[in-house]
């Protein structure tokens, strides 16, 4: 059963922040390095419960698999996600999108220039072009949950 601490327990967008994520690449100084921190970071994603791993929760588009789900708190109006997937690297790449995306309004998650950190970052340089996609396609879908609450 999902229940709201599973998605609120998290340091992932609240103790962990873009600016961290921002600080992490600029401190390492090759793409190998920067592969360790992404997966370091999807390490940290909050535990994905087993009964929510069904077709309607299952992002197409990527390469890996990859489940997402979301919660709106009645009080705050705030969008949480929990997100996971079967590859480390993609795990990772979840992770910063929960950074950048968990715990804001729909109309403040929708305001973020999700795609403008990709290129700060210089994620789509350098990860394949289906892990891009499926990137891409994760956004889109947390995307489509906020517009349902605007």
């Amino acid at each position: 059963m999902t229940t709201d601490t599973n998605f609120t327990n998290t340091e992932l967008g609240t103790d962990i922040t873009t600016e961290d994520v921002r600080d992490g690449f600029e401190l390492l100084d090759d793409w190998e390095e920067r592969y360790g921190y992404i997966m370091d970071l999807g390490k940290k994603l909050p535990a994905f419960p087993d009964d929510e791993r069904r077709e309607e929760n299952y992002v197409h588009g990527c390469q890996s698999q990859v489940w997402l789900i979301h919660w709106k708190d009645p009080e705050s109006g705030r969008l949480y996600l929990l997100i996971d997937s079967d590859a480390m690297i993609v795990r990772g790449l979840a992770a910063i999108i929960m950074i950048a995306l968990n715990g804001r309004t729909p109309e403040d998650l929708l305001a973020v220039d999700i795609e403008g950190l990709f290129e700060e970052l210089d994620l789509m340089r350098h990860i394949s072009p289906t892990r891009g996609n499926g990137l891409r396609a994760m956004v889109e879908q947390i995307r489509a949950t906020a517009q349902q609450y605007t």
